[in-house]
């Protein structure tokens, strides 16, 4: 079974948003500290792959409706 670029771009965006949780939590408890840093890139990583599969999944729903 295919997934749709929308749905994997919503779950990049759903483990982002809990990434970032998880690093705010962590800062607070804890400071910044190498796991922070991890916490936080891996955030970012997520919510740009997600803008990416979004986006894609828009421009190609368009191009199909040509």
């Amino acid at each position: 079974m295919k997934r749709s670029p929308l749905f994997s771009g919503l779950i990049y965006l759903i483990l982002g948003a809990l990434f970032t949780y998880f690093a705010i939590d962590d800062v607070q408890n804890n400071g910044w500290g190498f796991f922070s840093y991890l916490l936080v890139i891996l955030a970012t990583f997520d919510f740009g792959s997600a803008l990416k599969m979004i986006v894609f999944h828009f421009k190609y729903k368009g191009q199909m409706k040509k």
